[in-house]
């Protein structure tokens, strides 16, 4: 069997086993009982990451095997078309699912090789900041990255911000509607950030305000690091409201209060300096940016979830005050979480020897940096003596029920990738 159908036969059993971030469980011990069984000494950590090795390793193997869940995901029907893996109406799992199946490959290949999978890194890279299993390689070769033949050696840092006020309600005559904005197309916060896809959060508040609407309730985003699909908000309007693009419209026989706080609150997501702040002419990607990712106004709070993200840690923290200072402008208490280190762009002779396979198979290849969170980052300061370099197959869009993986680029990948381990 050729490696590609062995690759995508592992990760058709992949796709089969639920593994949505936060719930990854059975996977875990899938890959668990898969290693012990090809031989390899395993350790799993109280988070849940996997290391497997064999012998003596000098190079590591890495991927996290929990993925994005949105539309009907994990239940994932897996379409063939033009060369291209998707689903129907949910997003993959390629990130990074592709990669656990090449690791897989390998380890049936009895692979004399160090294997880290790590677990919950599309919920804050929680996996790689608490492993507690000692790694014993030279090298590491990430495979979390998506564009085929380029030589990743830096990555962005990040935060993830939530603001939350109080808010009462008061009593007012007029309309009820129930307005939804749906079928925008999402994306990665990170990797899509700057190619403008419109943030249905932001949509809803410019045709609300537009039409001189007042909330009665809000709901809309569907988790930190995906720009948002969908937004559902309850209002009052004195005007008869028309349908849009995106934007459908129906009465509604409720008679709930507005928000005391709707005027300001539109405003306020209008305002926010949703996308790319500034740009890295050298890498040419978004130097800081910022996701308004999901609104909330249920339990008497009006409560908005941030992420933030920039290519080194200075400016990040310059991200994360500019933000403070906007949302505790308008009466907002503001905390953050899941904090992670940019991982700083340093060519070495690894990444040297890597361009030049990658060159070999694709005819050109070049240095770049990704403006999202790898776990490299964590794991070079965990490891500063690790030479560290990632690459991946063509993936667009993930995130998002858009997701697709082009197939020629995993067999190409994988290829290099047994040079790579050939050549450590």
């Amino acid at each position: 069997m050729r490696d590609l159908d062995r690759i995508l036969e592992h990760f058709f059993r992949i796709v089969s086993i639920p593994h949505c971030s936060g719930d990854a469980e059975r996977l875990r011990e899938y890959i668990d009982e898969f290693s012990k069984k090809m031989g390899y000494e395993t350790i799993c950590d109280e988070v849940g990451n996997i290391v497997a090795r064999r012998a003596d390793p000098t190079l590591c193997l890495q991927a996290h095997y929990d993925m994005v869940c949105t539309g009907k995901a994990p239940d994932i029907t897996i379409v063939n078309r033009d060369g291209w893996l998707s689903a129907d109406a949910s997003s993959l799992g390629a990130d990074n699912g592709i990669a656990v199946a090449m690791m897989l490959v390998l380890m049936e290949d009895a692979v004399e090789a160090e294997f880290l999978f790590t677990v919950d890194e599309e919920i804050g890279l929680i996996g790689a900041k608490n492993l507690h299993i000692p790694l014993v390689s030279k090298y590491m070769l990430n495979l979390d990255t998506e564009e085929a033949g380029e030589v990743y050696i830096g990555c962005a840092g990040g935060l993830d911000m939530c603001a939350v006020k109080h808010c009462d309600s008061v009593s007012a005559e007029g309309r009820r509607y129930i307005v939804k904005v749906d079928g925008l197309p999402g994306g990665h916060s990170g990797v899509d950030i700057d190619l403008d896809i419109p943030n249905a959060i932001i949509e809803m508040a410019k045709y609300l305000k537009k039409h001189g609407c007042s909330i009665c309730a809000i709901s809309g985003g569907e988790r930190r690091n995906s720009i948002p699909v969908h937004c559902e908000a309850v209002v009052k309007c004195d005007i008869v409201l028309q349908e849009e693009n995106f934007v459908t419209i129906r009465k509604s026989a409720c008679d709930r209060d507005i928000l005391e706080y709707s005027e300001d609150l539109l405003d306020t997501l209008i305002d926010f300096g949703h996308g790319v702040v500034a740009w890295d002419d050298e890498f040419e990607v978004p130097l800081s940016s910022a996701n308004l990712a999901v609104v909330d106004t249920s339990d008497g709070k009006c409560r908005i979830e941030v992420s933030l993200r920039a290519m080194d840690d200075e400016a990040l923290t310059a991200l994360e005050k500019e933000y403070v200072r906007f949302f505790s402008s308008r009466g907002f208490e503001v905390s953050m979480s899941n904090r992670y280190g940019a991982w700083k762009p340093k060519k070495s002779a690894f990444s040297e020897k890597i361009k030049e396979i990658m060159t070999l198979e694709f005819g050109r290849s070049e240095y770049k940096v990704i403006h999202a969170g790898l776990e490299c980052g964590i794991l070079k300061s965990l490891y500063p003596d690790m030479s560290i370099v990632s690459i991946g197959p063509n993936i667009e869009f993930p995130h998002s029920n858009r997701e697709k993986v082009d197939i020629d680029s995993i067999e190409k990948i994988f290829r290099i990738i047994r040079r790579i381990i050939r050549s450590v």
